[in-house]
């Protein structure tokens, strides 16, 4: 019997089944029956159906629709516009009135602190004020005099100062002193003031002396500028109780704050028993030095306290308004231009703000 012979184009199989071991799976023999060899059958050819054309669409006019007819709207007459005007001006911004800074008007710059600027803020203030058309009295209520002489007045050559005024009730008018700034006036003081002191505890209604003294001429300056000595004694109490408005340096030191408090509550105790109408008018920084770091903390502790009562005017520390009082002259004639000038300018613009001038 011949021998059939294997197909050689036939393929083994050769897999293994699901879970079958490798190891387990027999070995592929050579040759197997034609049972286990599986030929490859042809693939089938797939026809593909040649596309039948679409027949085409005969397009259908459509009949046209009337439109209505529309009558022409006769023609409207336009009146010719009128030539433009030119726009009215506007009108300037009418200056900031403060309707409780009517003139004439009585400050007491105060600070029972000694040293922080109270007579050099009322002789520079009360010069700028005059030099911008104000009519000014300062008034030396400060035993030392210092205001006197820093306005060029020398003490023995005044016949009549204010310790004459309230202690022996002396015009006045008998005591002004005019000065080389024009408008400016100033009543001095004397070593005597330091007696006036203990003179008036027995005086009667001596809180007022110095009240019913300006009474008279009251209405002949615009400001008066009275300079209160560093103590809350009966002379400051006298200018309080005399005054409209208070104006406080204080100096941008710690010091300087220690003791606010207390004038505070004195200015309190004036208005309650004395003087009704008296008020805080303003704050003023004095002897500020930007390079320090505490004149910057000062100032913004202040002004976070007292809000719109610091006035934002700073008077800087400088040489040439130390200078000044040695030639008997405020800063505005000494150094019209140095930076203290123009600070104590500033500062008379804020002071005098919304006032009218009555000086001629």
């Amino acid at each position: 019997m011949a021998t059939q012979e294997p197909d050689r184009g036939a393929r083994r199989r050769w897999f293994r089944l699901p879970g079958q071991h490798p190891a387990d799976s027999p070995e592929p023999t050579d040759f197997e029956s034609e049972a286990q060899v599986t030929t490859e059958e042809a693939p089938e050819e797939r026809v593909t159906p040649e596309p039948v054309p679409e027949a085409p669409v005969e397009a259908v006019a459509t009949p046209p629709v009337a439109q209505p007819v529309v009558e022409a709207a006769p023609p409207v007459e336009v009146a010719p516009a009128p030539p433009e005007q030119p726009a009215p001006a506007e009108p300037e911004a009418a200056e900031e009135f403060d309707d409780s800074m009517r003139l004439p008007r009585v400050i007491s710059i105060a600070n029972q602190k000694g040293g922080v600027g109270k007579t050099t803020t009322a002789v520079n203030l009360g010069a700028a004020l005059a030099e911008i058309g104000y009519r000014v009295l300062v008034v030396d209520l400060d035993p030392q005099g210092n205001a006197t002489t820093g306005l060029g007045i020398s003490h023995r050559n005044v016949e009549g100062s204010i310790y004459d005024v309230i202690m022996n009730d002396t015009p006045l008018d008998d005591c002004v002193e005019p000065t080389s700034v024009k408008n400016l006036f100033v009543c001095p003081a004397t070593i005597d003031l330091a007696g006036a002191e203990i003179e008036l505890v027995p005086a009667f209604s001596r809180e007022l002396k110095l009240k019913r003294a300006l009474q008279g001429a009251r209405d002949d300056y615009d400001f008066t500028l009275i300079d209160c000595p560093p103590s809350l004694g009966l002379l400051t109490v006298n200018g309080l109780a005399a005054s409209d408005d208070v104006l406080v340096p204080i100096q941008c030191e710690y010091y300087a704050l220690e003791g606010l408090g207390q004038l505070l509550r004195n200015v309190a105790l004036v208005k309650s028993n004395l003087n009704p109408e008296l008020d805080v008018r303003g704050i003023v920084l004095t002897m500020y030095d930007a390079r320090t770091r505490l004149a910057v903390q000062v100032e913004r502790e202040v002004r976070e306290h007292f809000g719109s009562k610091v006035y934002r005017t700073v008077v800087p520390r400088t040489v040439r308004i130390s200078e000044a009082p040695s030639f008997g002259e405020p800063i505005i004639v000494f150094d019209a231009t140095s930076r203290g000038a123009v600070a104590y300018r500033e500062l008379a613009k804020e002071v005098s703000r919304g006032t009218t001038r009555r000086a001629g």
